[in-house]
């Protein structure tokens, strides 16, 4: 039988191009959580490419699902980038382990309870809990915020490499507020208040009225791997209730996460096999798919 040559297959490779490297990361730069519907045209000057360009490419991500077009003709992320960015491994195992010590700490506060991974110079938002009475706070899941911006920010940089400073002092502090970090020495001081204390508070940094407080989640060997926080009313109160509910929730998620890589048969080994890292569930459900692992 002759074989068929799938055009699909030779399109993705086309889309891996477009998308690969750093060109292709400037090129994704567009779909950002604030501008989540851009036409052709402003699609084509956040990417950096000619228009003409633009319209090929985002017709390639339109064909396979990584962008919906909208009856007005602007773009928004399609259901199948959706898909692929949501099994991203150590995020979604991060996000699954934590989001029932996400739940307890937000039935405490009350506000809103957020996690959080760095992302180069930002922070990247993997979940977030809100009340519907609570404070303001412009975070997104999936939404980026500048380190420097955010408790979450601190605790990261205090936990990264020395170089990060620099690098984000060269693309621009931008204090969103006078509050806010707007030189050198502050954004090191503050980095080095939060590897002492453990934890970050920034009052006022986003919007007047809110504060955000934050501890490091770690991994194996003691590796940052995220941070946990909470975003309430800038009130003046001693965040210190806040600071002890953090790191008992942190402490939590720090435990799973190490259960969820014992070997197999260790006796304190999640159930669940392969998924164990990837998926949080009811002790049946594990087993379930434990038994069912590579079926």
């Amino acid at each position: 039988m002759k074989r068929i040559r799938s055009s699909r297959r030779h399109s993705g490779t086309r889309i891996e191009r477009h998308l690969g490297g750093e060109q292709g990361a400037r090129r994704a730069r567009f779909l950002q959580h604030r501008l989540p519907f851009l036409t052709l045209t402003e699609i084509a000057r956040r990417a950096q490419v000619p228009v003409s360009s633009a319209h090929g490419i985002v017709g390639e991500l339109v064909e396979h699902g990584l962008l919906e077009r909208m009856p007005d003709r602007s773009y928004r992320v399609g259901v199948r980038l959706w898909e692929m960015g949501s099994r991203t491994p150590g995020v979604l195992g991060l996000r699954e382990i934590a989001f029932p010590h996400l739940q307890a700490v937000q039935a405490v506060v009350r506000q809103h309870t957020q996690l959080a991974v760095r992302s180069d110079l930002d922070v990247l938002v993997i979940e977030r809990l809100s009340a519907r009475d609570a404070v303001v706070n412009g975070s997104m899941v999936g939404g980026r915020i500048p380190l420097q911006h955010s408790s979450s920010g601190l605790v990261l940089l205090a936990a990264a490499e020395k170089d990060l400073v620099p690098r984000i002092v060269k693309r621009g502090l931008d204090p969103q507020t006078d509050a806010g970090i707007s030189t050198e020495k502050e954004l090191r001081e503050a980095v080095l208040r939060a590897r002492r204390l453990g934890h970050a508070v920034t009052e006022g940094f986003l919007y007047p009225g809110t504060r955000g407080i934050a501890v490091p989640i770690r991994g194996s060997q003691n590796v940052v791997v995220g941070a946990l926080g909470v975003v309430v009313a800038n009130d003046g109160n001693s965040p210190a209730d806040y600071v002890l509910l953090l790191r008992r929730a942190a402490a939590s998620i720090s435990e799973a996460l190490l259960r969820s890589y014992l070997p197999p048969d260790h006796p304190g080994a999640r159930p669940g096999g392969a998924y164990r890292a990837l998926v949080n569930s009811s002790d049946r459900s594990m087993a379930y798919l434990e038994h069912h692992d590579g079926v």
